[in-house]
């Protein structure tokens, strides 16, 4: 009786290959273009894929197969695509964590950046007509 590997556990190489349909050898030459393809090596050089590197491995083979990028513009999207995550994740334990008191005090702190600029506005306004009105008294008393 064969039973599944549990999401979680490590995957060969060769488990790999079957499940995202893409030959081994074209995994390893992955693993020398994107950064992020980084499977465990074990003694005698064999590659343990976790659930992540596959979720990037199919990322990859997306990007390249179906919608025709080349491998520089693949690395490209790769980044941003993970930064793009990266934050958002970072926005969602950010607002999940924070309670309401935390959320007044942002809201409140983008009111004060805003009144702020407003008065460094006006200020700036203030001092381009001190300035021109030196200009005209001093022209006046000449």
């Amino acid at each position: 009786m064969i039973t599944e590997k549990s999401v979680s556990a490590y995957k060969t190489i060769s488990e790999v290959s079957k499940q995202i349909d893409v030959p081994s050898h074209v995994l390893r030459f992955w693993e020398t273009k994107f950064s992020q393809v980084k499977p465990i090596k074990r003694s005698g050089g064999r590659r343990y894929y976790r659930s992540e590197d596959i979720d990037v491995l199919i990322r990859i083979r997306t990007l390249l197969y179906k919608e025709g990028y080349t491998i520089k513009g693949a690395k490209k999207a790769l980044k941003l695509n993970l930064k793009t995550e990266l934050n958002q994740s970072k926005i969602k334990d950010l607002t999940n964590h924070a309670d309401d008191n935390t959320l007044e005090n942002i809201k409140s702190l983008n009111v004060l950046e805003k009144k702020v600029d407003s008065y460094i506005k006006a200020l700036d306004i203030l001092k381009d007509s001190e300035m021109r009105l030196d200009k005209l008294i001093s022209g006046i008393s000449k």
